[in-house]
């Protein structure tokens, strides 16, 4: 009896390639997650050679972990975040439904898929001249509330496809991507962590628009054409104390109490990045983090992370956090602030004004001093900002590195 309960595990966990009897089609598909009974948001999948799968959201490309099956069903993991794809194959469909366990188990949003090369909203009737979206918008949303917030809307059409995204004071909305009508617009974004879908009409000279996030949020918002506008400066949203210097003590993935100041980063350049595993603009940045790690590494730069995480243990923290860890095969010094709350960030960084957004970097000079906070993070997807801000930063470091 032993022998057989160990040969029903193994077999219930086994993947693909080592099944041969169970094949998706190679190719373009179709796919969409059902928000509601009217709602749904599109987006494009590639299946590849050995059952690969490939989420597309315009230039960006997000390869799943190799699936395996678990009770009649077929389980794809995405790789930075803690949530999947479980779905059954047809001939030329596939059925299931998209899981975010960050959000728990009930977290279900059903998913179907066809074969075939179609344009991402491809059940519009683009039969007539689309409306011109292409440029700068400045947009708000949740226009007329207490919780309205300011936006930057970048959008490339061309003839009734359309990509972009909107940047806004704690980060951007990443790669979005669809399509318009004679009078409308229709963009989404699904990257695992992320289920963006925007919908917006052109009437007199304006977009007044819904906005989607999974089946939990949506929202209104509007906007107008407008060359000129800017967001405020993530430098100038978030301020340190003159009279305080950045502190704290946390624990280490091994939860060996680590402490900042320390003699381990004396004389050293330090960016305290405060994040999440969770979020995708953090993922971002971390992405570019590693950039600066391997080129300044040597010369006296460290980055230290410190995480605040979906899940109530410290152990699921942790677990959340090597994960991330494994999947960027960096050398940060990751720490664990906590349960994912900003509140909690700004009574541990009191020495800020307040903690507005996951995530907020601090770069402290080599005499200890802070020379920059920056809020939030506008990543790849928006272009020229995420360029100019790298060359910004890499100027910086390159003259507090010197000194």
């Amino acid at each position: 009896m032993k022998f057989n309960f160990i040969v029903i595990i193994l077999l219930s966990h086994i993947t693909f390639s080592q099944k041969e009897n169970i094949a998706l089609k190679k190719g373009k598909w179709n796919a969409s997650l059902q928000l509601s009974p009217k709602d749904y948001l599109p987006f494009n999948l590639k299946v590849k050679k050995n059952n690969r799968l490939t989420i597309i959201n315009a230039n960006e490309e997000i390869q799943l972990e190799p699936g395996f099956i678990k009770n009649d069903s077929l389980h794809y993991h995405f790789p930075f975040f803690n949530s999947e794809l479980v779905l059954k194959p047809g001939s030329n469909n596939l059925s299931g439904y998209w899981i975010n366990h960050n959000k728990g188990s009930h977290y279900k949003i059903p998913f179907t898929a066809n074969k075939g090369k179609k344009e991402r909203f491809s059940h519009l009737n683009k039969k007539r001249k689309s409306s011109y979206f292409d440029g700068r918008w400045k947009v708000e949303f949740e226009p007329g509330t207490n919780s309205s917030y300011p936006a930057l809307g970048l959008f490339n059409q061309k003839k009734n496809n359309i990509s972009g995204t909107f940047l806004t004071e704690t980060g951007d909305y990443r790669y979005l991507d669809g399509n318009t009508t004679n009078d409308s617009l229709f963009l989404s974004c699904f990257d695992g962590s992320h289920a963006f879908l925007f919908k917006a009409k052109y009437i007199n000279d304006s977009l007044i628009g819904k906005f989607y996030s999974g089946n939990h949020w949506e929202s209104n918002w509007n906007a107008t054409r407008n060359n000129e506008f800017e967001l405020s400066s993530p430098e100038d949203l978030t301020s340190i104390s003159k009279n305080e210097k950045v502190a704290f003590t946390f624990p280490n993935l091994n939860k060996d109490s680590i402490t900042f100041p320390s003699e381990n980063y004396s004389g050293k350049v330090v960016i305290v990045q405060i994040m999440g595993s969770w979020c995708p603009n953090c993922l971002d940045e971390s992405i570019y983090y590693k950039e600066l790690k391997e080129k300044y590494g040597d010369k006296g730069l460290e980055i230290i992370s410190v995480c605040y995480e979906v899940g109530k243990s410290l152990d699921t923290q942790i677990s959340n956090v090597k994960r991330l860890k494994t999947k960027l095969q960096n050398d940060f010094t990751y720490l664990i602030g906590g349960s994912a709350n900003k509140n909690l960030a700004s009574q541990h960084f009191s020495m800020l004004s307040e903690i507005i957004s996951f995530p907020t970097s601090i770069f402290i000079n080599r005499q200890g001093e802070v020379v920059r906070v920056h809020t939030g993070f506008n990543g790849p997807g928006t272009g020229d900002y995420y360029k100019k801000y790298k060359e910004r930063t890499s100027a910086l470091l390159e003259s507090l590195l010197m000194n």
